[in-house]
């Protein structure tokens, strides 16, 4: 059993910057990838990043690539996601995902989530 606890989502403005942080427990030896996942009312969810825990290999969806960036570390079983460059179409509830066995973007595949964190960005 993995548990993940996000946090540092809030309200900002169009432009500004804010960092995401997901705090694992439990099992996290078991865990394979790690992902980011949003969803905005009336919206399905998401995909928005991920990263192998083991290495370092990152993917981004085409919506955030070059804005976001996804990190972690694991000896503090934390995970990041630095939004710079926010737009009001950002604005949705991001959730921490994780996998032991899964290596794609599809959150359905996703086993163990966090109860996400609200982000708001004003125009």
């Amino acid at each position: 059993q993995v548990m993940l606890v996000e946090s540092g989502g809030g309200l900002v403005q169009a432009g500004g910057s804010l960092r995401l942080s997901c705090a694992a427990s439990g099992r996290t030896s078991s865990i394979y990838t790690m992902g980011w996942f949003r969803q905005a009312p009336g919206r399905e969810r998401e995909f928005v990043a991920r990263i192998r825990w083991s290495g370092s290999s990152t993917y981004y969806a085409d919506s955030v690539k070059g804005r976001f960036t996804i990190s972690k570390d694991n000896a503090k079983r934390m995970l990041y996601l630095q939004m710079n460059s926010l737009k009001p179409e950002d604005t949705a509830a991001y959730y921490c995902a994780a996998d032991p066995h899964y290596t794609g973007s599809d959150h359905w595949r996703f086993e163990y989530w966090g109860q996400g964190t609200q982000v708001t960005v004003s125009s």
